[in-house]
């Protein structure tokens, strides 16, 4: 079992930057493939950005170029760096874990989830 907590949501303005930590606790971490997907009131779950054990990433195409996704597997932690937010991004922010190595964008794949964050960007 793995269990997830994020940290780092927050009101922010148009074109600021956040750090969304998530902390993994429980089972080994660092052989996790881990995600982050955000979901807007009235919409579905997206991906938002990706990052395998060995440090692979894959990013939406809403998001590239401005977030950056990263592990520190010594810390059992995934930072999720945005920048350059739009308004457009504003959702809860879910942090979550497979229990394989390989990567994947597709919210079904993962196992374990966290219990959101809030991102609120205003224009």
């Amino acid at each position: 079992q793995v269990q997830l907590v994020e940290s780092g949501g927050g009101l922010v303005r148009a074109g600021d930057s956040l750090r969304l930590s998530c902390v993994a606790s429980g089972r080994t971490f660092s052989s996790n493939a881990m995600g982050w997907f955000r979901q807007a009131p009235g919409k579905e779950r997206e991906s938002v950005a990706a990052i395998s054990w060995s440090g692979t990433t894959y990013y939406a195409d809403s998001v590239k170029g401005r977030c950056t996704l990263s592990r520190d597997n010594t810390k059992n932690t995934v930072y999720l760096q945005m920048n350059s937010l739009k308004p457009e991004d504003t959702a809860v922010y879910y942090c979550a874990a497979r229990r394989v190595i390989r990567i994947s964008s597709t919210d079904t794949d993962y196992d374990y989830w966290g219990q959101g964050t809030q991102v609120t960007v205003s224009s």
